[in-house]
């Protein structure tokens, strides 16, 4: 597999990025990874990087992008933070990964059985955690289909609450960074949800735009 250049970057829209990502996720699901030399690749990134794709993932060890994606160095850029939420630090590096790196498409990935989700969903209150979670309360109150067991002993409602904290945190990249809305806007960039299944390996996108 071929270590990316600025001029193979240049060549990629996002939608197929998308589909590097998709097929990528394929090959994980199978245990078809492509074989890499990953120290030719640190050797032929050490110059510079151009990256295809921005991933904004959960700090849950299971979670690694560049597995999940069976992508390589230099393929990638991964953020990662409990619960898949943005701030300002996250949403300037995305800036920096699209408007200066060239990074094609932004995905939001969330997973199931969450601990940052189940946490928001039972209001707990640590430390510095407490401002973390707050971030992901309001996708708890924007479910209303569960009435019962509004917490994490209801597996059903953690997971409604990781799919509406997902569209959230899309919604919230393009609203608060107008430089990443006019990427999207224009097409220079695309973005999208998706949330990955820690029992099959398996990645499911939930919209585009």
């Amino acid at each position: 597999m071929k270590t990316l250049t600025k001029e193979m970057q240049a060549a990629i829209t996002p939608v197929m990025a998308l589909n590097l990502l998709k097929d990528g996720n394929k090959r994980f699901v199978n245990n078809l990874k492509i074989n890499r030399n990953l120290l030719a690749q640190a050797n032929e990134t050490s110059d510079g990087q151009h990256p295809f794709a921005v991933i904004l993932s959960c700090i849950d060890s299971r979670t690694s992008a560049e597995l999940i994606f069976d992508q390589g160095l230099g393929d990638v850029f991964s953020v990662r933070i409990a619960g898949n939420i943005v701030n300002e630090d996250i949403l300037g590096s995305m800036e920096f990964a699209c408007k200066i790196a060239g990074s094609k498409i932004i995905v939001v990935l969330g997973h199931t059985k969450c601990g940052a989700i189940r946490g928001a969903c039972d209001h707990v209150e640590m430390g510095n955690l407490t401002a973390l979670l707050s971030k992901i309360q309001p996708a708890v109150y924007d479910e209303k289909t569960e009435t019962e067991n509004r917490n994490s002993s209801n597996d059903e409602f953690v997971e409604k609450v990781s799919a509406i904290n997902i569209k959230r945190t899309v919604h919230a990249i393009t609203q608060r960074s107008p430089i990443l809305k006019e990427l999207i806007e224009t097409g220079v960039c695309g973005i999208i949800g998706g949330n990955y299944n820690i029992t099959t390996g398996e990645v499911v996108f939930l919209m585009i735009r």
